[in-house]
């Protein structure tokens, strides 16, 4: 195993979300038989309504456990809801079928967050450090995963900021 010796503190998660205007997170929910760790409502109604951002609900897995690599966090988010892998697959086939829409009914995404050089973050990376743990920056996914994604028809998104002030960014 690698030592982790990080140059830049590094903060990530993951999670796996459905989001749909046509089905709310309760019905996901009771669905799927998984209670979600965050619901997010996407412009609630009764706000001043916003043509390109349209009322929506997500439902979410979510890891945020510190020190873990992201397919470390990964498996974990998955390990939730792989055994509703088939259940999933038959919610986007019924909410996207036969629509009149544009846009799907009901999205699978598999999301990875990571923020690097993110001051806060000085504390958690020195303590991974002096406990030896193994480099975080460095990332895959597996076929069990991969077979997940596409049973699903999940999307995966890697969302990564650097959080460098520009006073400290190099010319």
């Amino acid at each position: 195993m690698n030592q982790y010796s990080p140059k830049m503190p590094l903060r990530q998660y993951v999670y796996f979300a459905l989001s749909s205007r046509r089905i709310t997170a309760q019905e996901i929910t009771d669905a799927l038989g998984i209670e979600p760790d965050e619901i997010q409502v996407h412009n609630r109604r009764g706000l001043p309504a916003d043509p390109a951002r349209p009322f929506s609900q997500s439902w979410k897995v979510v890891c945020r456990e510190p020190g873990l690599c992201v397919d470390e966090q990964i498996a974990y988010v998955l390990g939730r809801i792989r055994p509703r892998t088939d259940r999933i697959a038959e919610l986007m086939e019924k909410y996207n079928r036969a629509r009149d829409e544009e846009e799907p009914g009901l999205e699978a995404t598999l999301e990875v967050v990571r923020y690097f050089n993110e001051e806060e973050q000085q504390d958690e990376a020195r303590t991974l450090r002096e406990r030896g743990d193994h480099n975080l920056f460095g990332w895959g996914l597996d076929r069990e995963t991969i077979a997940f994604l596409a049973a699903t028809g999940t999307m995966l998104d890697v969302d990564e900021y650097d959080m460098t002030p520009p006073s400290r960014r190099s010319r």
